[in-house]
């Protein structure tokens, strides 16, 4: 039986996302600063622009049709720590919709 340690393609080093996704994090065209809409148009924000608009939008759909109004969808490329986070934080808004996107 083979392991995947055998495996001649990447010696049992990285996985398909790991081997091919690993430099997403450098990439000039990341985003690195919030942008938020302003007048129909994004503009960059500091984080606590940003973070505010977001609880403040959160606030205004649970008030007008309750928690499960709200969702999430998690990325693939985060740590399994960020993703435990993530579904506490909506789960602490109130809703359990919650999902992530496996592909890379």
């Amino acid at each position: 039986v083979r392991c995947e340690r055998d495996n001649p393609v990447n010696k049992g080093q990285l996985c398909v996302k790991g081997r091919f996704g690993y430099d997403f994090v450098n990439h000039p065209d990341r985003l690195t600063t919030p942008l938020i809409k302003r007048d129909g148009t994004f503009v960059e924000a500091t984080w606590d622009e940003a973070l505010d608009l977001v609880a403040t939008k959160f606030k205004e759909a649970q008030d007008k049709y309750g928690p499960e109004a709200l969702g999430g969808l998690s990325s693939a490329r985060v740590t399994n720590e960020e993703a435990y986070l993530f579904q506490k934080l909506l789960r602490s808004l109130g809703t359990n919709s919650i999902d992530h996107c496996a592909r890379l």
